[in-house]
């Protein structure tokens, strides 16, 4: 029974395909064979021939299609470094993955997607910064590579936008661990001066290193634009507890003491002032006083109270001496006699003296219970200072006095004996 009927073309092939070729000829002519009975095994082996080398050359061209558009070279910048890559992958992703790069939430990559031959890759991974705007400190993400970069990325937080670190921080912030690269020339501003490193692209690290600048443990610094590059502002910052210490006054106490005689004091404890201790943790920034924290307030020596025994004992009063024929002997007591006697000698001593045997008046001429002077006293037999001798003394002297020259010699409070 005769074959299909078929409709060929003529092909002129310039290529002939060795191995693949053959034996796809030889499997297709084992199939005619075993398929074509007769005469037509003959009629259509050379045409079965012809499609199995087109048959292969299409086999062989697939291939080398497919192999030619897995291959690919692309560049791979991974922050600022970049390099060439060889790639089978067809995705961005598999890229990645195929030279361990792994991005966290805030990272970059771009252009994402497929991956096509002679793509630039690049990738940015994020990095947490402290930044300095209106005087409030935050806390920030940015990709950026440069200060200048970041200073551009985040001006649209402020005007004032400044990057902030502190050696503290760079234990936790490789991005502000001074490694900062920076583009044109430099202006350090510290300890009150400004200072100018040489123009090129450094790292504030070797900036400060190259102007002899050394940080202090808890110094910071910022980074801010200007207009021919940037400006590094180092704070010098001082934390220290200060201690300071005021006096607490001591306070008086008073008791009554009946062995003293009303208007008398007398001091039994002396008083001590007490110490009150405040310990203060202060910052200043460049020598000025930031922040004050209390740490502690004691009172580190009580006071001690001052103890005044006030006397309740009443005054004594003060009678007339007994009548005498003579004046005793100087320091003795002596009796005036006479009319005297009847005489109010206490209010008269109130109104001269107060009822005070000891009292010197304020000029120092008049002495005593009843303010003799210095000669009268003594023209009554008196010796010494009349406020030296006793109460008895001076009343008896001073009614030998009136029995002489009469009350007149107490102008104003002669009046008082007769009361």
């Amino acid at each position: 029974m005769p074959g299909p009927r078929d409709v060929w073309n003529h092909v002129n092939r310039t290529i002939r395909i060795a191995g693949l070729a053959a034996r796809a000829t030889a499997s297709l002519s084992t199939l005619r064979t075993r398929l074509t009975p007769g005469p037509a095994r003959e009629a259509g082996s050379g045409r079965v021939r012809l499609i199995a080398g087109l048959a292969a050359i299409a086999v062989f061209a697939t291939g080398t299609a497919i192999y030619a558009q897995a291959n690919k070279t692309v560049t791979l910048d991974v922050d600022g470094v970049a390099s060439t890559v060889t790639t089978y992958s067809g995705s961005v992703d598999g890229l990645l993955a195929q030279n361990g790069i792994t991005l966290g939430e805030r990272d970059t990559v771009a252009p994402a997607g497929p991956l096509r031959e002679g793509a630039a890759i690049v990738v940015r991974h994020a990095h947490e910064v402290t930044i300095m705007t209106g005087g409030v400190q935050q806390t920030v993400w940015t990709t950026a590579l440069t200060a200048a970069e970041a200073l551009d990325t985040l001006r649209a937080r402020g005007a004032d936008v400044q990057l902030v670190a502190s050696r503290s921080t760079e234990r936790r912030s490789p991005f502000l661990a001074l490694e900062l690269t920076i583009d044109g020339p430099a202006h350090v501003q510290v300890d009150g001066t400004t200072r100018t490193a040489a123009d090129g692209s450094t790292t504030v690290a070797q900036v400060l290193d190259q102007l002899g600048i050394t940080l202090g443990d808890l110094d910071t610094v910022a980074v801010k634009p200007a207009s021919d590059g940037v400006l590094v502002v180092v704070s010098r910052v001082v934390v220290q507890d200060v201690t300071t210490t005021t006096e607490i006054p001591a306070a008086t106490v008073q008791q009554d003491d009946p062995a003293l005689v009303v208007g008398k004091k007398r001091v039994t404890t002396k008083g001590v002032a007490g110490v009150r201790t405040v310990v203060e943790t202060v910052t200043t920034v460049d020598g000025v006083e930031t922040a004050r924290v209390p740490v502690s307030d004691v009172v580190s020596q009580a006071p001690v109270d001052e103890l005044v025994h006030v006397g309740t004992k009443p005054k004594p009063v003060v009678t007339a001496a007994p009548a005498a024929s003579a004046p005793a002997a100087a320091g003795n007591p002596v009796a005036a006699g006479g009319s005297a006697d009847s005489l109010n000698w206490a209010a008269l001593a109130r109104c001269e003296s107060g009822g005070n045997p000891t009292i010197v008046s304020s000029n120092g001429l008049y002495y005593g219970l009843y303010q003799f002077s210095v000669g009268t006293w003594q023209g009554v037999g008196g010796a010494g200072l009349p406020s030296q001798a006793s109460a008895e003394e001076q009343t008896s002297r001073a009614q030998m006095l009136y029995n002489r020259s009469g009350a007149g010699q107490w102008p104003v409070c002669g009046k008082n004996l007769f009361s």
